[in-house]
């Protein structure tokens, strides 16, 4: 039986989640998981926060960066724009750990934070001396353990300390975990196919943030072969995404040709109306936030670029 203060407390993160994030964000630069000093991400994030964001995302890797500490600083050098982790890697912290930072931070800086969180990859669990199993069973255990009670108690008690925690979803068992175990997902890199699937299966009152690339350049042919390029490193590195497509309707040439129909539906590409346009079909179909993703094929300049012109680009409304 569903607790029903319990529920209640859940659908407050939700709508308080959705009032304070916008339509609209943007992933921090892969560079900014290492190479950028924080002084020059903070006058980024500021820039953002004066264009009209209302959201900004980062991520980690194992070792290097730590993404918790990395927003700590970025929310203190701001004042309104919301950071969330698309995603924070489970097997860089304990469960109990990774509570205790976020819950700290979303008590000094109330409607702010987000925790979107990620079981990744069995390369990143070894180098943590840990076994990579049950993708999904593995994420259950880390979110039941982060608020479980503690030996000893917690500092910060969870029941008075909440926050959106969103799960990195990209098939249906782990959407399915979203849904039941934690606020909502936060898959990245699909069509508005996969958003509209995702949203059936989380229902209306859990949070969901798509994460899409983006490629801004007028000149149309430039900005489809990057694009494409795009979208088949993706496909080189993430081998199983074919699978889902093929269920989405794309074809085995859509798929190993990368054809125009996948480039065009995975990628917001081109001049500023076709990138809002890309958009409107993910909110449509079911995304209450899209978050700009540097293409995969860029190197850390060409994003930092992207970062100083995405503003511009995507036509926000200022706060």
């Amino acid at each position: 039986m569903v607790n029903a203060s319990a529920s209640a407390s859940e659908a407050d993160v939700v709508s308080a989640a959705r009032d304070t994030l916008g339509q609209v964000g943007v992933l921090l630069p892969q560079s900014f998981t290492a190479a950028t000093p924080l002084i020059e991400q903070r006058d980024a994030v500021r820039r953002l926060e004066e264009a009209g964001f209302t959201a900004a995302w980062g991520n980690e890797r194992i070792g290097g960066k730590d993404t918790l500490v990395q927003l700590a600083f970025l929310l203190s050098a701001t004042e309104r724009i919301v950071f969330g982790t698309s995603v924070m890697n489970i097997w860089a912290r304990a469960p109990q750990t990774a509570h205790g930072a976020a819950a700290m931070l979303a008590q000094n800086y109330p409607r702010r934070l987000i925790l979107g969180m990620g079981v990744g990859y069995p390369q990143q669990a070894a180098a943590v001396g840990r076994e990579f199993v049950s993708p999904v069973r593995t994420m259950r255990t880390y979110l039941e353990a982060m608020t479980a009670p503690g030996n000893p108690p917690f500092t910060y008690d969870p029941a008075a300390i909440t926050y959106p925690r969103l799960v990195g979803a990209n098939g249906p068992k782990m959407l399915a975990l979203a849904r039941d175990a934690a606020d909502g997902a936060v898959p990245s890199g699909w069509t508005p196919e996969f958003t509209a699937e995702a949203r059936r299966v989380l229902g209306p009152g859990k949070l969901l943030v798509m994460g899409i690339t983006l490629i801004p350049d007028a000149d149309k042919d430039r900005a489809w072969k990057a694009a494409r390029d795009s979208v088949a490193l993706l496909l080189a590195v993430v081998p199983d995404r074919a699978k889902t497509l093929r269920r989405l309707g794309y074809t085995e040439r859509d798929i190993t040709e990368v054809s125009d129909r996948l480039v065009n539906a995975m990628v917001a590409y081109g001049e500023p109306a076709a990138i809002r346009a890309k958009v409107e079909e993910h909110l449509t179909a079911g995304a209450d936030h899209v978050a700009f993703l540097p293409a995969e094929n860029q190197g850390d300049q060409e994003q930092l670029d992207l970062l100083r012109i995405a503003p511009v680009i995507t036509d926000v409304e200022r706060p």
